[in-house]
């Protein structure tokens, strides 16, 4: 799944890709050996969603306008669908952008420049969800129903793959 997403984002934004990775994160690295990704190491992993995204934002040169932020467990979001939010995102730069799906507002989405203070505040296993609801009015919705999908458990895989084996 990594990869899948990995490849998905490089084709959305090219060689701007910054994956967070933490635990196991040397295992994880070497498997990466040959992929032009920038690494980005969170050591407070154990802390939950808020460490990546503040590890992630942290890294973002000076002159980025915005973040893409994807997870990696959303199998059926592919590089179409977050070539679809980057579009959506350059008609209105200064709007957040995120997916819509099964009644939710979230990941993947982008936030342009002037949330990336909110971001780096985050704390625990809070995601950018509260940055999403604290700026409602400033959210333009991409309809992505690939989104409702997310592995957490090799079980979720396994059905996944067995829907895929029954088409």
């Amino acid at each position: 799944m990594l990869q899948h997403s990995l490849a998905a984002a490089t084709a959305a934004v090219g060689d701007a890709v910054i994956l967070v990775i933490g635990a196991q994160a040397a295992r994880i690295a070497a498997s990466l050996s040959g992929d032009a990704v920038r690494i980005a190491v969170n050591h407070a992993w154990e802390e939950g969603i808020a460490s990546s995204i503040r590890t992630g934002i942290a890294r973002l040169p000076d002159a980025c306008e915005g973040a893409l932020l994807m997870l990696v467990d959303q199998p059926l979001v592919g590089a179409e669908s977050l070539q679809r939010l980057v579009e959506a995102w350059r008609s209105a730069p200064q709007a957040i952008v995120a997916a819509r799906y099964a009644h939710t507002i979230g990941a993947p989405a982008i936030f342009p420049r002037w949330c990336f203070a909110d971001l780096s505040r985050l704390i625990g296993d809070e995601g950018a969800r509260s940055v999403l609801h604290r700026y409602a009015d400033r959210v333009r919705h991409v309809e992505l129903p690939e989104a409702a999908i997310d592995i957490d458990r090799p079980e979720d895989l396994i059905a996944l793959q067995a829907g895929r084996d029954q088409t």
